[in-house]
């Protein structure tokens, strides 16, 4: 696989905790995730291209967030590539009635909002979405793990309906995880079922890399 960054181009990637994963501290600037291990996937696999990656992912943060921040911490750094993981914390919020919930309805329009103003300030810019995802097969129709699993479905499907109408290119996070539950146990890729370990972010990471190589 082949990237289709070209040298010398940025690639910028936004969203919560599990793109944060330690950037503001000791481990800035990229984090110990899965954008960290994306960045030593490209500099093993193409040496000769020299990738910008910026980290702009904030823990707890939900897709308003991202809207209040977007001129800020996305579209003055005009990068060539942008990559969007965001909405699990909206739904948690939902789930719990909390002040700031972002129920699928309002999650559509927030995210709507953040790729028409990057279509009309970055018209060049390629970008990727990640569907939020939940690293559980619980099946107890009362647990909180399967309201999560039951809900997540309407948020996904809003990521794949502004993939469809921007054109960008989509990682199949949930689908991805829930293929490997198939096989193995959630402790493999995560201690919960929020944010991954390694294993999971190098998951992540290779799906990444192969969706930014097509």
């Amino acid at each position: 696989m082949t990237l289709r960054i070209r040298d010398n181009e940025t690639i910028l990637f936004i969203g919560d905790s599990i793109t944060d994963c330690g950037r503001r501290g000791p481990e800035q600037p990229l984090g110990n995730g899965y954008v960290k291990l994306f960045s030593d996937l490209a500099a093993i696999r193409e040496p000769a291209k020299r990738i910008h990656i910026i980290n702009k992912g904030i823990g707890g943060d939900i897709v308003t967030g991202l809207q209040d921040r977007w001129t800020d911490d996305v579209l003055r750094h005009k990068p060539d590539w942008l990559s969007i993981l965001i909405g699990i914390n909206d739904l948690h919020c939902t789930l719990g009635n909390a002040p700031n919930a972002v129920p699928p309805a309002r999650y559509h329009a927030a995210y709507d909002d953040i790729l028409a103003r990057t279509r009309a300030r970055l018209p060049r810019c390629r970008v990727l979405l990640m569907d939020p995802f939940y690293i559980s097969c619980e099946t107890s129709p009362r647990s909180f793990r399967r309201q999560v699993l039951d809900l997540i479905p309407r948020y996904i499907r809003v990521v794949h309906a502004m993939s469809d109408k921007y054109r960008t290119r989509r990682v199949t996070t949930h689908a991805l995880f829930q293929k490997l539950l198939q096989r193995h146990e959630p402790d493999l890729f995560c201690p919960e079922p929020v944010h991954p370990n390694l294993t999971g972010h190098l998951a992540m990471a290779e799906a990444v890399y192969a969706a930014l190589s097509r």
